[in-house]
């Protein structure tokens, strides 16, 4: 096994600014300002990275050599996101202005059609900072109680008491701000009571309840830290009976009684529950015998912060803004995708106020994802994934919510919130010019040894790595490079340079892979991790990997360079 060795460029970089192979304490600092971009470093920053590397035998007491350099930009110190900033973008704007972690059908363990369903995967969501959480609803077999399961599949239930004390025991372990339980509803309207009943008894004062069901506008996160919000479709008024005598009497006394209530619900007028599946894309309707009372409904309903609906009739019905409320609609990736054709700006224009939640077509059994961007340049806020499987889409996912210091929450760009002189919307479908320019160099590797087996990729060689960059974004900023080949190496040095042109860098995202070369085609993968292109420091930077599924490596990592050029002024 080879030693590590600085590339060249590091080692013309150290000449640069230390003196006579050691780089002091006033050197590193200069260092840090000029040619890592932090300008704000001061010496206790140069401090901490000196202590930093103490318990090394290569640290020396003047300052660095070449071999402490070495290793101060390929530790955590030196990472591509700053490890200190923290929560820093303003969070106390409504709820619509930010995309939020989400999950999709946030119980199941494995595939959509046969796998189990378990707290475990909403434990490791809410760990992971996902702050949108959904649960389906459906009675269990004696229709005494209420179970958690992907109705019309193979899928085993849990119970929903077990699920509500999961969200409860981790919703903040990650961060403190607001975390939304979407309720898929499949309930009779006396366990939609006993629901209410649970939920209550298992949040207490962590239950945010409005006092109206009609905002004007959503609470920000900041007012909402450590609170559970509920977002459901209402309870209907009125159920159709199998007696149509019984059903018309009863329903003129409801009407009668509740008209001055709820005469603000469009849905008064529905006879009929229907039950929604989202990944059938279908609506089944069913016959209920009860028939709520008043104190059913309202108890079930007071629990719901965030009205919500799906899309059902003209789309222009439900993206028609009613300044007196908001709430929130559900559409598939299909609709969505459909829908941005003809009415794009419609879209943007509902998101400046309400909520838009997509989630993924019914044809996805594997649990696979779709590409986020589609509802991001859009403004939706709820772009749900299924957490539990991997592949780019999801990657790319987890590189968004690396921003704002991984508290769940990334401010939407002001572009998706503002009108113009006009009272016009961003346009997702017009060609922006270029912004900003990003340049990527990809300097050398390590830790693939210590992770990995030795004859894992070949058996009778050392690998061949090379390194995959994809740029994932708006239509005009998607872009792939790739570095070449280093044969046989397990400190791979490419020391290769590329160039990515953006138009809108705040909603870009920089996909990172490394595979190890397979003359078949079938290249071994050997680590992925991907970031917020808006939140990457300049300068050289240390990027360590994680696996397909997310999970950090213990050592793999990539020694990098990031800068940025040629802003436009005259930009979004």
């Amino acid at each position: 096994m080879s030693k590590l060795e600085p590339p060249r460029y590091v080692k013309i970089l150290f000449d640069q600014y230390s003196q006579n192979g050691i780089m002091a304490l006033n050197d590193l600092h200069k260092f840090l300002m000029e040619f890592q971009g932090h300008e704000q470093a001061t010496k206790d920053d140069a401090h901490a990275i000196f202590n930093s590397l103490k318990y090394l035998n290569i640290f020396q007491r003047k300052g660095l050599h070449l071999e402490a350099f070495l290793r101060y930009l390929m530790s955590d110190l030196n990472a591509a996101l700053c490890p200190s900033s923290g929560v820093h973008q303003d969070m106390k704007a409504p709820l619509a202005h930010y995309f939020m972690f989400t999950g999709h059908n946030s119980y199941l363990t494995g595939n959509q059609l046969s796998s189990d369903s378990s707290v475990e995967p909403i434990i490791n969501a809410l760990r992971n900072g996902v702050r949108v959480i959904e649960l389906d609803l459906w009675p269990n077999s004696k229709k005494d109680n209420v179970e958690v399961r992907h109705g019309g599949t193979l899928t085993s239930p849990v119970e929903l008491i077990k699920c509500l004390h999961a969200i409860k025991d981790n919703a903040f372990h990650a961060s403190e701000y607001p975390v939304v339980i979407t309720f898929e509803d499949h309930l009779t309207p006396d366990l939609q009571s006993k629901v209410a009943k649970m939920v209550t008894k298992t949040f207490g004062k962590m239950l945010f309840c409005p006092e109206s069901d009609q905002m004007k506008e959503f609470p920000s996160p900041e007012s909402l830290k450590k609170r559970v919000m509920i977002s459901t479709k209402p309870p209907k008024e009125y159920v159709e009976t199998q007696n149509s005598k019984e059903k018309d009497t009863r329903q003129k006394s409801r009407k009668s009684s509740k008209k001055e209530h709820w005469e603000d619900e469009k849905a008064a007028s529905t006879i009929e529950i229907e039950i929604e599946t989202e990944t059938d894309d279908k609506d089944q309707l069913v016959q209920i015998e009860h028939i709520p009372d008043e104190e059913e409904e309202i108890e079930y309903r007071n629990l719901i912060a965030i009205h919500a609906g799906k899309l059902k009739g003209p789309l222009e019905n439900w993206l028609s803004i009613d300044s007196n409320k908001v709430a929130r609609l559900s559409m598939s990736e299909q609709e969505v995708e459909n829908a941005t054709r003809t009415n794009g700006t419609d879209i943007v224009r509902f998101t400046q106020r309400n909520l838009l939640r997509v989630y993924p077509k019914g044809l996805r059994l594997d649990s696979s994802n779709y590409n986020p961007f589609v509802g991001w340049t859009h403004g939706s806020q709820m772009v749900a994934f299924n957490m539990q499987g991997y592949g780019k889409h999801l990657w790319v996912m987890h590189g968004m919510f690396k921003a704002n210091g991984r508290c769940g929450y990334v401010k939407k760009p002001d572009f998706l919130l503002q009108l113009d002189q006009n009272n016009m919307v961003f346009d997702p479908s017009k060609q922006l010019p270029v912004k900003i320019n990003l340049k990527v160099k990809v300097l050398m590797g390590e830790g693939w040894d210590l992770d990995f087996h030795r004859t894992h990729f070949d058996l009778y060689s050392p690998p061949d790595f090379f390194v995959k960059l994809a740029v994932a974004g708006v239509p005009g900023d998607k872009a792939k490079r790739k570095t070449g080949v280093i044969k046989n190496d397990w400190l791979p040095d490419w020391n290769e340079e590329f160039e990515f042109s953006l138009t809108v860098p705040e909603l870009a995202v920089l996909r990172i892979e490394v595979f190890e070369y397979d003359a078949s085609g079938k290249h071994d993968f050997a680590g992925q991790t991907c970031y917020p292109i808006s939140e990457l420091r300049t300068g050289i930077r240390a990027v360590p990997l994680h696996n397909r599924r997310g999970e950090l490596c213990k050592n793999a990592r990539l020694l990098m360079q990031f800068k940025f050029a040629c802003k436009a002024p005259n930009a979004i």
